[in-house]
This record gives C-alpha cells, structure tokens and sequence, in this order.
C-alpha cells in the first residue's frame, strides 16, 4: 500500500473540540517542531481533562521527516492505551505536515485518523499572517502561549 493511497479526512476545528470533548479515547496529536509550541502557542485541553500528545512530524532544525514518528507516536498511544480504532486527530500550523503524519500512522494500521483542517493558525491572510482566517486559534478555541 502506497503513502498516499490511503483517504484522510478533514475535519473542522470546531468539530475536532467537539469529537474530543465527547469521546474519552479520542487524542490531540501536534506534529509541529518544539520552537512553535514554545513560541506561537498550544492547544490547551485542560478543560476536557485531556492534554495533546506533542511529537515532531519533522525534526527541528533539519527539518527531515523522523524516521522514528511512527515509532515514536505508537508509544505514546500505548502508554495512553489508545487503540487503532481510537479517533486521532493530527495538527501543525497549518493542516499539511498533520496531513502527512496522519497518512504515516493510517499505513501503520491505525484506522481512524482525521487532519484538523487548517490547523493551528490556519491560512496567510492578504498581510501575510497567519491566526486570523481559520484553525484553532481563530475559532476561539483554547490555547495557551508559554
């Protein structure tokens, strides 16, 4: 089975907060590098008892893929007892990197993977910025900045 044969759905944040919110063994994963969590910001979960899984897609600074994600993320959901069946919902800055990463762990047999659609600061706007036309951060949804 080829990397890009298998159909990832996008879904809305608004829908992604409600799905987590509603499903107890659904999990938040961010795939950006550990300089945007750090300084543009986070999901904050807290509110529904849950907190985000944080694993780089794309290791910063090289910014290769790692190798080791699927690896890496497969221990995370262990260590959560998440299960293949369990909804996963994968998120960077802007939906393509969760694209990748959600089509990576679907290949390794995890059944539902989801992209959040415009991730975490969504599209640039016509002044070249992002956090105002859509994503996370735009809807309104919680976040914290360290």
């Amino acid at each position: 089975m080829s990397g890009m044969g298998i159909e990832i759905g996008n879904v809305e944040v608004g829908e992604v907060w409600s799905r987590l919110k509603s499903d107890s063994k659904s999990v938040l994963i961010d795939v950006r590098t550990r300089p945007e969590w750090a300084f543009v910001g986070v999901v904050d979960l807290s509110a529904i008892g849950k907190t985000p899984v944080f694993i780089e897609w794309q290791m910063y600074p090289s910014n290769e893929i790692d190798p080791e994600f699927v690896t890496k993320l497969r221990g995370h959901l262990d260590a959560l007892d998440t299960g293949v069946e369990s909804e996963l919902y994968f998120l960077c800055r802007s939906g393509v990197r969760s694209l990748a990463a959600a089509r990576a762990m679907a290949n390794a047999g995890y059944r539902a993977c989801f992209n959040v659609a415009n991730g975490f600061e969504g599209p640039v706007d016509e002044r070249r910025r992002r956090g105002g036309l859509g994503g996370w951060k735009a809807a309104g949804l919680p976040w914290v900045q360290s």
